[in-house]
């Protein structure tokens, strides 16, 4: 007996809501629906992703909202993956970006999905990657990740993205060591926002002596675009000149000489990923066998177990 083909038909012919579907079951970590994403790989590969990161209150929804706008103005059929901090108190997540970008709910050619990052580290929900790959099976030829805006471990959306975004405002201050330490590495094109405030200039200035410092080879070849994203798509607001600045590195990613290691190492960070999930969950499996983290925590508290051992004992359980 064998099992039955997922019918992904509707997903490939665009239909919204089979993939709505098949993203929450795919966030709820449902395995029919793992069924639905091995049959759709084959069809995925031809979609742009962007991703889009920085520190808080930089922008960032702004910034991605102006470009849904401009890649909506050259026909392109648009995808966005908002991932947004869970709570460590409730599990809840305020998934707020579908309500900042309110205004292209209508459009049939936008698809927008927030997702929460469920204790996840790197700025990404462990689903963003799956529900990527759903939105490039649809047929959106240009997907923008969002990341939380937790600072220099966002790193991670380096991995997932074609050419990573890393946005910036003037006034940061001692923030910008985070910049320094973690994001500016990652950058592919960087984005100065709020332009129009006061330290703009000299915001960029620390930004080119950051690059000169510490950067090598194309790393030092990181385009920097001032922006005011709070006027969208009309001039003067620097969303032209910042897409300029991802096709001109698309040019490199996706069709020069790096291109197929590029997509290697995203390969490699996919499977990294799917790995990491896996042995995670079963983990959680192996601690609900023996009582739960709880009970196995009071072990150890109680001295009646010691940590490495436990932790031995799990691993070899998996």
């Amino acid at each position: 007996m064998t099992d039955t083909a997922p019918d992904i038909a509707p997903i490939l012919a665009g239909d919204v809501r089979t993939a709505a579907r098949l993203m929450r079951d795919l966030d709820d970590r449902r395995g029919t629906a793992l069924a639905s994403l091995k049959a759709l790989f084959p069809h995925t590969g031809k979609a742009y992703l962007v991703g889009i990161t920085g520190n808080p209150g930089a922008g960032k929804s702004t910034v991605v909202d102006a470009l849904i706008s401009h890649y909506r103005g050259l026909g392109e059929k648009v995808g966005v993956v908002c991932v947004d901090p869970t709570s460590p108190f409730s599990g809840g997540a305020i998934l707020g970006d579908r309500i900042r970008m309110q205004r292209h709910a209508l459009d049939p050619d936008v698809f927008i999905r927030s997702l929460a990052t469920r204790g996840h580290l790197g700025g990404l929900s462990r689903s963003t990657f799956d529900v990527a790959h759903v939105l490039d099976a649809m047929g959106f030829q240009r997907i923008l990740i969002e990341t939380v805006g937790v600072g220099q471990d966002e790193v991670d959306v380096m991995k997932a993205a074609h050419t990573t975004v890393v946005v910036t405002v003037p006034g940061l201050g001692d923030d910008i060591q985070a910049i320094k330490s973690g994001l500016l590495e990652v950058a592919d094109v960087l984005v100065v926002n709020k332009a129009d405030r006061e330290g703009a200039d000299r915001t960029e200035r620390d930004l080119l002596h950051m690059l000169d410092l510490r950067a090598s080879g194309e790393r030092k070849d990181v385009e920097i675009v001032r922006t005011i994203a709070t006027r969208g798509t009309a001039d003067g607001s620097g969303i032209k000149e910042l897409a300029a600045a991802v096709e001109s590195h698309r040019e490199r990613a996706w069709n020069g000489d790096t291109a197929a290691a590029r997509a290697t190492a995203r390969a490699s960070a996919h499977l990294a990923e799917l790995v990491r999930a896996l042995l995670a969950d079963r983990a959680t499996a192996a601690m609900a066998a023996r009582g739960g983290l709880d009970e196995i925590a009071q072990e150890v508290s109680e001295r009646r177990s010691d940590p490495w051992t436990v932790a031995e004992q799990l691993v070899a359980a998996l």
